[in-house]
């Protein structure tokens, strides 16, 4: 097993030390890293978000300039609220050869590593830009990336490639999932209990559409576009949230749920959304307002992050590949900000360090191990942009 450096290791206790969960601001873990980048001569740009309490940072070692690749991580991280933790989640904990701690996989400990190295980059005198993406609310539908993509089309700055540091366990990844996440608030007609059949019940119809959308879903794992380089290899929907009523002898007004889509590359994301959007307006919507005109049903699209998918063959795939050590490319079920880099003709590949299975999870951990291979990754990183070009 290897050992990461101990400048690596207190980036990563540092990181951890910052509440970045997505509900509250990130500008603690930014502004530090502003400033430790500009200690080693190097400027960073902020974009905010429009209350300017969270922003992402992006920064070039090198000269200002189009092409070369971009190191993206996200800096937020999944609420710990109701988990059973053992240890303070923001608190960086060694036990044996796992860092405990929230965001240790998910993706702290990829940025730790980004920044350890560089001083190294900066000294081997890089023939081609190297940039650092960091940002905000990836967690919560990869909202932040939108911004500083923007940001870099106003600049002109286009990179030659992107890769993101998601938990693998330093495999290549070459493509994931779209997801879009809506939100559905049917409104109905209250009444006594006892008046029911004059009412309409919103969480009644609510749970109509909800069984529409498993049965889609089932649709699509019975039927659907498969991929078997997928650990699921199909389209997917489900209901994560719903909330309705006030009392159970009141016929509810109101209720809303949550639901996302997690779709295949090629797939007619629209059209899958199409069929939720039809089924309400033709099936359920008629019967409410035959009892109350101003009842209805409303989609919003609250987030989403594009599918990603590149070919194994492709020169950065080719490159993430060899720099790993393992020539075994997958895809993930998970999004990541990469989409986005790829919808803006950035290629892009998703290979960090820790795996997948602790994200999200109380006691999240990364072994000291992957640590230590996103830092041998980095390194022969820095030795690939010594040619030109790198991609």
């Amino acid at each position: 097993m290897s050992t990461p450096r101990q400048e690596t290791l207190d980036l990563v206790r540092t990181l951890i030390g910052f509440d970045t969960v997505s509900r509250n601001p990130n500008l603690g873990l930014i502004e530090w890293t502003r400033d430790y980048l500009r200690r080693l001569g190097v400027e960073a740009r902020l974009t905010h978000d429009p209350d300017g309490t969270k922003a992402n940072l992006f920064a070039t070692l090198g000269e200002e300039r189009s092409g070369g690749l971009v190191l993206c991580g996200h800096t937020d991280v999944v609420p710990v609220d109701g988990q059973p933790w053992e240890t303070d989640p923001f608190r960086a904990e060694l036990r044996g050869d796992r860092i405990y701690g929230r965001g240790s996989c998910d993706m702290k400990s990829f940025i730790a590593c980004v920044l350890a190295a560089v001083p190294r980059f900066l000294q081997s005198g890089l023939t081609q830009p190297l940039h650092l993406a960091f940002t905000y609310d990836e967690e919560v539908g990869s909202v932040g990336v939108t911004s500083m993509i923007h940001d870099l089309r106003r600049i002109g700055l286009q990179p030659a490639g992107c890769i993101v540091g998601e938990p693998t366990s330093m495999q290549v990844m070459t493509g994931h999932k779209g997801i879009r996440m809506y939100r559905c608030r049917v409104r109905g007609l209250e009444a006594h209990s006892s008046l029911a059949p004059y009412a309409v019940n919103a969480i009644e119809y609510a749970a109509e559409l909800v069984t529409f959308v498993r049965e889609l879903a089932a649709e699509a794992q019975a039927s659907g576009p498969r991929d078997e380089t997928y650990s699921v290899p199909f389209t997917t929907l489900q209901t994560g949230m719903i909330a309705g009523g006030t009392a159970p002898n009141i016929v509810p007004r109101d209720c809303e749920f949550r639901f996302d889509l997690r779709y295949l590359p090629d797939t007619d994301a629209d059209g899958i959304f199409s069929r939720v959007q039809t089924f309400a307006e033709d099936k359920l919507v008629p019967r409410m307002r035959a009892v109350a005109a101003q009842t209805g049903i409303e989609f919003d699209l609250v987030a989403e992050a594009p599918a990603l998918e590149i070919r194994d063959e492709h020169p950065l795939a080719r490159l993430a590949a060899r720099l790993t050590g393992n020539e075994v490319t997958g895809r993930v079920g998970f999004a990541t900000d990469g989409g986005h880099f790829h919808d803006a003709g950035v290629p892009t590949v998703v290979v960090g360090p820790g795996s997948i299975e602790q994200a999200h999870k109380p006691n999240e951990f990364i072994t000291l191990d992957q640590i230590a291979r996103c830092e041998e990754f980095l390194m022969r990183l820095n030795a690939a942009l010594q040619k030109e070009p790198a991609v």
